[in-house]
C-alpha cells in the first residue's frame, strides 16, 4: 500500500471517529458558559458509548442512550478561562478558547436583533477597540412545528474591531458595561427574531392553557412539510383570487417596466400601504406597481427627484422604461435623482418592482413622502397604483408568526440545558392591537421560561416600547401602543424584573431608533442593581399612590432618584392628562408640588376623575424624569376599560 493511499484510509478513519461524537450546536470553539452554575454538556454518540467529558479540571462521564442522546453535569466553575472541552469515548470532540463568566439570553424582535453596524454610534464602535472577553452567539431563525433537539450550525463570535457590526446593538452595549463594572467574560445568545408576536415564543403546554391560542396550536399540522404544503395551497389561491385571469406561473415580466400602458387589466393597490391588508395577506415574493401621470412642459423640464416613502424589503424603479434605481432596506427612505431628459411632456409611467421577503410588503409610510419633486413643483403619488404578482414565494418552511409556538419551537427549545444569568427581552410592536391581553400573557410567558431553564429567579429585564408614530396621529388618553406599555409594566409585580423606559429614544418616523446605547445602558444599569452591584433601582419614576383633592389630582412617585424635575431645566410639565365622569381625557397642567409629588389641573375638567400621563401612542413630548434623568413610565389612575379589551390572538 502505497503512502498516498495509507494517508487517505487513516484521515477517512479518523473523520469516521470524530463523527461518533457530537456536541449540541449550542458549544462551540470561543463559548462563554455561565458562572457559578453546574454546567450540562450534552450531544449525540453512538448509542450505549460510553463518554468522558473534561472542562478545566471537572470531570463527568455520560452513557448514550438508544437514540444516541447523552447529558453530563459538570461542577460549577468560577469566571475564567480560556479552556478547553474534551470529551471523549469510541471517537472525540474538542472545544478551544472556552470561556466561563456571564452568559444573557436575548430575545424578542427587530429592536433587539437591530446589529450594531446601522446605529447612530455603530460605524466608531465597529472600528474601535473591542474587548476579546465579549462574543455571540446568533441563534440561526427558524420556526418548527415541534420542539427541535438542536439549533443550526451557527459560530460563537468573538468581539472584534470589525467583527462586531453583527452583534446585536442592544446586546452589545449592555455587555459593554457589565463588563466595565464586573470584569468577568459575557456571552449573548441572542435569538431575537423580527416582527416575532410574543405568542410564538410559547411553549405548547403554555399555549394550551389559553383558550384564545389552544385552537390555533390544536390545528396545527403534524410536521413543518405539510404545514408547507398548506401555507403553499393558500397563497396561490389567494393571489388567484386577487388577480383573476392573470396568471402568475411561467410569466415573463421583462416588459412590466415599459414606458407602455400594459396594465389596463391589472388590480389596485393604495401606497402607501402594505399589500397584507389590501387582499393579499401573509405574502412574500415579487408585486409590480405601476403608476402613470401626466406632466405639463414645465413638469417634465429639467432633473426631478422621485420619492417612494418606504419599501419593504427591496425595490427596482424604472422611469419611462429606465431604471432610476434600487435598494434594499424595509426602513430606509426612497429618493431617486431623474436626469434632465427622463421625464416628457404628456404621459409618463412609474414602475416599482418590490421584493418581500417576509412580514409586511409594499410601499409604506407617510402618504406626504411619496411623490414626484419636479421644476414646477410636487406631483403627488399617493392613491391608487397598478399592481400584479410576479412571484410569490411558496414557503418551505413555517416562519414564525405563522402560529403560535413556532419560534419557541426552533430557537428557545434548542437551548434548554444552558444555564443564564438573565433574559433582555424587547418585544410588542407586533401586540399593540390586542395589548390588553399582553399583561397577563407576558407574566406567563415569563414564569414560564423561568421554569424551562429550571432557574426560579432568573431575572428578567425588558425595554418598554419607544415612542413611534406621527404625534399628529395621538388621541389623549387612548391608543394600542399606549395600553402595550402598561401591559409590559405589570409585569414589574413579578420578581426579579425590570424595565427600561425608551420613551426619550424612540422615533416618530422610524420603528428602528438608532440610539441604542441608551437602550442597553439603562438594561445594565437595571442588571447591576439586580445583582447587588448597584444602589439605586434606575427604573425612572413610578406611580405610587393618586389622591383627588376637589380640582386637582396629587400623583405621588417612588424612585425619584433625588426628586422629580423636567427633562430639561426651566420647561413645564407635558404629557399629563385629566378626564371626569364623561372618561374623556384632555391635556392638563401639572407642576412639580414637592420631590415626589405632581399635581395636575385643567380647567376643562372641574371634577377630575382619573389622570394619565404619556399615554398616547407616540408619548415623545412627555417629559417627567427623575434626578438621574430616567424618564417617568406613562401611567394612569383609572382602571376603566381598555381600547383593546377583548381582542385576542390573531387580531
Amino acid at each position: 500500500m502505497n503512502k498516498l493511499l495509507l494517508s487517505l484510509l487513516l484521515g477517512v478513519s479518523a473523520a469516521a471517529a470524530q463523527a461518533d461524537v457530537r456536541l449540541a450546536q449550542v458549544f462551540g470553539d470561543h463559548m462563554v458558559l455561565q458562572r457559578e452554575q453546574p454546567i450540562l454538556v450534552w450531544g449525540w454518540a453512538k448509542p450505549g458509548a460510553t463518554l468522558a467529558v473534561e472542562l478545566a479540571g471537572r470531570k463527568a462521564s455520560a452513557k448514550a442512550g438508544v437514540d444516541g442522546h447523552w447529558r453530563a453535569t459538570l461542577a460549577a466553575l468560577p469566571a475564567g478561562g480560556p479552556h478547553e472541552l474534551h470529551v471523549s469515548g469510541d471517537g472525540q470532540a474538542r472545544l478551544t478558547d472556552v470561556l466561563v463568566g456571564d452568559v444573557w439570553l436575548l430575545g424578542g424582535q427587530s429592536n433587539m436583533e437591530w446589529p450594531l453596524a446601522p446605529t447612530d454610534t455603530g460605524p466608531q464602535e465597529v472600528a474601535s477597540p473591542q474587548n476579546a472577553q465579549l462574543r455571540q452567539l446568533r441563534v440561526p431563525l427558524r420556526a418548527s412545528l415541534a420542539p427541535e433537539a438542536d439549533i443550526a450550525p451557527a459560530p460563537w463570535v468573538v468581539a472584534e474591531a470589525g467583527a462586531v457590526g453583527d452583534f446585536s446593538a442592544i446586546g452589545y452595549h449592555f455587555a459593554r458595561r457589565m463588563q466595565a463594572a464586573q470584569g468577568v467574560p459575557i456571552g449573548l445568545v441572542n435569538a431575537a427574531w423580527g416582527g416575532s408576536h410574543l405568542e410564538t415564543w410559547m411553549r405548547r403546554e403554555l399555549a394550551l392553557r389559553d383558550p384564545a391560542l389552544t385552537r390555533a396550536v390544536q390545528s396545527l399540522p403534524a410536521s413543518n412539510e405539510a404545514f408547507a404544503t398548506a401555507r403553499r395551497e393558500r397563497v396561490e389561491t389567494v393571489v388567484n383570487a386577487w388577480q383573476p385571469g392573470l396568471p402568475w406561473q411561467g410569466v415573463d415580466a421583462s416588459g412590466w417596466s415599459a414606458a407602455a400602458d400594459i396594465d389596463t387589466g391589472w388590480p389596485m393597490l393604495q401606497a402607501p400601504q402594505l399589500w397584507e391588508t389590501q387582499g393579499l395577506p401573509d405574502l412574500d415574493g415579487i408585486v409590480w406597481l405601476r403608476r402613470r401621470i401626466e406632466l405639463d412642459t414645465a413638469q417634465a423640464a429639467g432633473a426631478a427627484t422621485l420619492h417612494l416613502a418606504k419599501v419593504d424589503d427591496c425595490d427596482e424603479v424604472w422611469v419611462n422604461g429606465q431604471r432610476v434605481g434600487g435598494q434594499c432596506g424595509y426602513s430606509l427612505q426612497r429618493h431617486y435623482t431623474l436626469a434632465a431628459g427622463v421625464l416628457r411632456p404628456g404621459t409618463n409611467w412609474i414602475a416599482v418592482r418590490v421584493t418581500d421577503y417576509g412580514g409586511g410588503g409594499g410601499i409604506y409610510g407617510d402618504a406626504s413622502d411619496l411623490r414626484l419633486d419636479t421644476a414646477a413643483g410636487a406631483v403627488p403619488l399617493a392613491g391608487a397604483w397598478r399592481a400584479r404578482v410576479e412571484k410569490p414565494s411558496v414557503p418551505t418552511s413555517p416562519t414564525a408568526n405563522d402560529a403560535p409556538t413556532l419560534a419557541h419551537n426552533g430557537l428557545i427549545a434548542p437551548l434548554q440545558g444552558l444555564k443564564f444569568r438573565g433574559v433582555l427581552w424587547y418585544q410588542g410592536e407586533s401586540n399593540t392591537g390586542r395589548a390588553a391581553a399582553y399583561e397577563g400573557d407576558f407574566q406567563r410567558l415569563i414564569q414560564d421560561w423561568r421554569a424551562q431553564f429550571s432557574q426560579p429567579q432568573l431575572p428578567f429585564l425588558f425595554v418598554q416600547l419607544a415612542a413611534y408614530l406621527p404625534l399628529a396621529d395621538n388621541r389623549p388618553g387612548q391608543g394600542g401602543w399606549a395600553e402595550l406599555r402598561a401591559a409590559q409594566a405589570a409585569a414589574l409585580a413579578l420578581p426579579h424584573t425590570g424595565m427600561a423606559v425608551a420613551l426619550d429614544v424612540g422615533d416618530a418616523a422610524d420603528i428602528h431608533p438608532r440610539n441604542k446605547r441608551a437602550v442597553g445602558d439603562r438594561l445594565a444599569a437595571l442588571a447591576l442593581h439586580e445583582l447587588g452591584l448597584r444602589q439605586s433601582p434606575a427604573t425612572g419614576p413610578q406611580l405610587a399612590t393618586t389622591e383627588v383633592r376637589g380640582a386637582e389630582v396629587w400623583l405621588r412617585f417612588k424612585n425619584t432618584a433625588g426628586g422629580l424635575r423636567p427633562a430639561k431645566g426651566g420647561e413645564a410639565l407635558r404629557g399629563f392628562l385629566l378626564a371626569g365622569a364623561d372618561h374623556r381625557f384632555v391635556p392638563a397642567d401639572a407642576r412639580i408640588a414637592a420631590p415626589d409629588l405632581v399635581v395636575v389641573t385643567s380647567p376643562a375638567v372641574p371634577a377630575p376623575q382619573a389622570a394619565r400621563y404619556a399615554w398616547v401612542d407616540n408619548p415623545s413630548e412627555s417629559n417627567l424624569v427623575g434626578g438621574d434623568g430616567l424618564p417617568a413610565s406613562p401611567l394612569r389612575s383609572d382602571r376603566w376599560p381598555l381600547d383593546t379589551a377583548g381582542k385576542r390572538y390573531p387580531d
